[in-house]
């Protein structure tokens, strides 16, 4: 086969910066955009997700993440079926097409007004569809690359989901007012379907499978990794960490939406709001995820990375009982993501690298869904109870939570040292 001398120019510059090597820049782009096309089309309606949410009657905002649990341990043996029964190569394309359906299918429904019920189905819909079409990119992600590929290049890749994450509210910020919200699923089924078309591009190349040979998402996978938790102390540490940041941190969120809808009226100047709050996140986190996030968790320690979040949590419970206003939360919540993005997360997938293969595709599929979920509703349905009491009743779990994350670093710390020592042997 005869290389082009443009195309082989170009694979030398990025080999000698990126380590990109020769028949690699084709589906190396395909997958950068296939990532910014899925997170543009997330991020593009999260922040419309977000006004909906704050729009509901007084007291139902909480009981929605009760159903986002509910729906998505419902949809887990749904997806494991499809993942089983369909050729490998039309998963994606199947899921995906029936989203783009979805979003298509919500905007005609807005045309006429966005009841409670809609408002409703939305919220819990963008909250089980974000984690589908993310977990079947990194299934593509993985097919269509080896392991050793996928350590120089998913760095360039994941880039193009920043990059999307950014591009998404801005969109949404921009354009709220003069496209209309009802029109913002239109322009994520767009992104979405962007995403879809450069996805079959990849199944055509050589190289690429339509998802990789890791096993579905099963309930019954999700039930053997529950027992895996409940029987491990490391991963029960793991699972309590997720918990208790998840309850926590949804307090702020209820709060924000709160003072939301008292403070701003139209929907249209609320999907600015969120927007601009996302895209401060995604802008941070990114400069932040390039310069800084390697370099601190080196620096300082995996304890120090986990122990951020708590802490700026706590820091943030205290000042927002002092000053309980709109700025002082949403401030609060977008330092708190910065962390989560920039620190929290990629400290928490580098505990996962001491455990066995089953362990961490099971157990950490179950901590990363019905856990993280179960956070959400515990704290929904505490928020309901306390009310104004909530702040002042948190700030224990914060403690334990801040406990937590000090006693697993220094439980990865043991086990890095037993992995590395059977290892020499």
């Amino acid at each position: 086969m005869t290389i082009d001398p443009a195309a082989r120019s170009l694979s030398g510059r990025l080999n000698g910066v990126f380590q990109v090597r020769d028949g690699e820049v084709a589906t190396l782009a395909l997958s950068f955009a296939m990532f910014f096309c899925v997170l543009a089309s997330y991020m593009t309606i999260r922040p419309l997700r977000e006004t909906l949410g704050a729009g509901l009657p007084k007291g139902a905002l909480e009981g929605q993440f009760f159903i986002v649990l509910v729906v998505m341990i419902a949809m887990v043996p749904v997806f494991g079926a499809i993942t089983t029964r369909l050729p490998r190569w039309a998963v994606l394309p199947a899921v995906y097409g029936f989203f783009i359906a979805n979003l298509i299918g919500f905007s005609g429904l807005m045309r006429g007004g966005v009841s409670p019920w809609l408002g409703s189905a939305f919220f819990v819909w963008v909250s089980v569809y974000n984690l589908f079409v993310v977990s079947l990119f990194w299934s593509q992600m993985s097919g269509s690359w080896t392991s050793e590929a996928g350590k120089r290049l998913f760095g360039i890749i994941s880039a193009g989901g920043t990059l999307g994450a950014i591009t998404g509210p801005a969109i949404a910020g921009g354009f709220a007012a003069t496209l209309g919200t009802e029109n913002l699923p239109l322009v994520s089924a767009a992104f979405l379907g962007g995403a879809l078309l450069a996805s079959l591009k990849l199944s055509g190349a050589g190289s690429a499978q339509a998802l990789s040979d890791t096993p579905p998402l099963t309930l019954a996978a999700v039930v053997d990794g529950a027992v895996q938790v409940f029987r491990q102390p490391y991963l029960r540490r793991i699972a309590l960490v997720i918990l208790l940041a998840n309850f926590v941190s949804t307090v702020f969120y209820l709060e924000q939406s709160r003072l939301v809808k008292a403070a701003i009226a139209g929907q249209a100047d609320r999907v600015a709001f969120f927007a601009s709050r996302d895209l401060a996140v995604s802008v941070a986190t990114a400069c932040l995820q390039l310069i800084g996030t390697a370099w601190l968790i080196g620096r300082f320690g995996l304890t120090a990375a986990l122990a951020a979040l708590p802490v700026v949590c706590l820091g943030g419970l205290a000042l927002f009982g002092l000053v309980p206003t709109l700025g002082v939360v949403s401030t609060i919540m977008v330092v708190e993501r910065i962390t989560a993005f920039a620190l929290a997360v990629p400290a928490m997938r580098v505990l996962y690298t001491v455990v066995d293969p089953d362990a961490k595709y099971k157990a950490q599929n179950f901590i990363d869904t019905v856990v993280y979920r179960a956070g959400d509703a515990a704290s929904g349905l505490v928020s309901h109870q306390a009310g104004t009491l909530l702040l002042i009743a948190v700030i224990p779990f914060g403690v334990l939570w801040l406990a937590a994350c000090a006693g697993l670093g220094a439980m990865h710390k043991v086990l890095e040292v037993k992995g590395a020592l059977r290892h020499d042997r």
